[in-house]
């Protein structure tokens, strides 16, 4: 049995203001590939298929697609879980008419735990792998709100809550007495995981760090398939609990990053309940679909970066750490890469805030937010019959988010 895990496909995405479809599209079409020339049984899809809860037309298309060409393949076995970007709603409307393909989607936790064990047969109708395909878990689902709670309270609940779910999905697999591989997926945020700054990534559950132990992973689970994590990694070291990691870079952070897919290939067993399968891991680079480059560094290192990178079509972030103070950044920029098919779609220019910002010994802890949006009005240049309106609506906005930080 062949497996290929894969998750966090994030279609519809856009990256500062630029929509990436011809790199899903890209990469839907090697994935496909990959999966006919590799003979793959069985694909696993472990959440955050879509970026928003309400996908675009293209994004749904690029989805469809690709699953009905799964159908001139040998993989005769789909399995996709929500991910917290996913609507349940969305993901799941198609899931009976999806399942006379033999693709299961589980978009959301339900009130029984059954609708998330799936028991893959062969053609001749036999068992050949157990998938328990537990979907992204919110609060709701794993945890009863009681007045008075302190967040630590809520933060162990939440973790017990998890691990109640995950502890009643194996002893439910483990029913089948089939003697056959058992998968769990999941999509979460695991103690220890690795993230990079800018990939998006979103803490789970509002308010908390929960993050849960590894632990929770029944023995009886020969391979654990995760999402939400966008590095490609094994958990606290286990060879067969994986992130696969997303397949394209989310983010300029994660620029330089290989980016991955894991395929698992299952040997049977000597017949008894006590031996587990045998199993071999391996990972396969996605190629680059489309360069992402980020420049640091003062003008004259970015400039010459620029220079040899003109023969390209990356995609650039300019981060200026110089020490000269430079407030035609972006027109410089848009002049260096002119004639060119390169991209800059994101300029920090650090010094021009910190002139901006602060002023002799200030940090930005000893000005208020309001402070902070007068000296973006004063730097800005904004007539004073401008400024009532939008300061404002600036402390209606940063009302509202207080409230919801108190809320929660």
């Amino acid at each position: 049995m062949r497996i290929l895990h894969t998750s966090d496909w994030h279609l519809g995405r856009g990256l500062y203001g630029w929509y990436r479809n011809e790199e899903f599209e890209a990469f839907l079409d090697w994935l496909h590939k990959l999966i006919d020339e590799m003979n793959v049984d069985c694909l696993l899809v472990a959440g955050d298929v879509f970026d928003t809860s309400t996908p675009s037309n293209r994004a749904a298309t690029l989805y469809y697609r690709f699953l009905a060409g799964l159908t001139t393949t040998e993989c005769r076995h789909v399995v996709i879980i929500g991910g917290n970007h996913d609507s349940p709603s969305f993901l799941n409307a198609p899931k009976k008419l999806l399942e006379a393909l033999d693709i299961h989607v589980v978009g959301s936790a339900t009130d029984n735990l059954a609708d998330e064990l799936i028991v893959l047969r062969d053609k001749a109708g036999q068992p050949e792998l157990i998938v328990c395909a537990v979907p992204y878990l919110r609060d709701r689902d794993v945890r009863s709100v009681e007045a008075g709670e302190s967040i630590e309270d809520k933060t162990r609940k939440l973790v017990e809550g998890v691990a109640d779910h995950y502890r009643a999905i194996a002893e439910l697999a483990k029913r089948e007495k089939a003697n056959v591989p058992i998968v769990a997926m999941g999509h979460l945020f695991t103690d220890g995981g690795q993230t990079i700054d800018g990939d998006g990534v979103r803490e789970l559950y509002v308010g908390t760090l929960a993050r849960v132990a590894p632990s929770i992973f029944d023995s009886s689970f020969d391979y654990v398939a995760l999402g939400h994590l966008h590095v490609p990694q094994k958990v606290k070291g286990q060879d067969h609990v994986r992130y696969s990691g997303s397949p394209i870079p989310m983010g300029f952070g994660e620029a330089d990053q290989e980016k991955s897919v894991c395929i698992v290939d299952f040997e049977g067993a000597g017949g008894s309940e006590l031996e587990r399968f045998s199993m071999v891991i391996q990972q396969i680079a996605v190629p680059r679909f489309q360069e992402l480059k980020q420049i640091k560094g003062d003008w004259n290192h970015i400039s010459d970066t620029i220079d040899e990178l003109a023969d390209s079509n990356a995609w650039l972030e300019v981060v200026y750490e110089g020490e000269e103070i430079i407030g035609d950044l972006r027109q410089r920029l848009e002049l260096a890469v002119e004639g060119s098919e390169l991209k800059v779609l994101r300029v920090q220019n650090s010094r021009l805030y910190q002139q901006i910002l602060i002023k002799g010994d200030e940090t930005l802890d000893d000005l208020t937010p309001k402070q902070v949006f007068e000296r973006c009005l004063d730097a800005n240049e904004i007539s004073d019959d401008q400024r009532p309106e939008l300061m404002a609506a600036y402390l209606e906005i940063l009302t509202e988010i207080q409230e919801v930080d108190a809320q929660a």
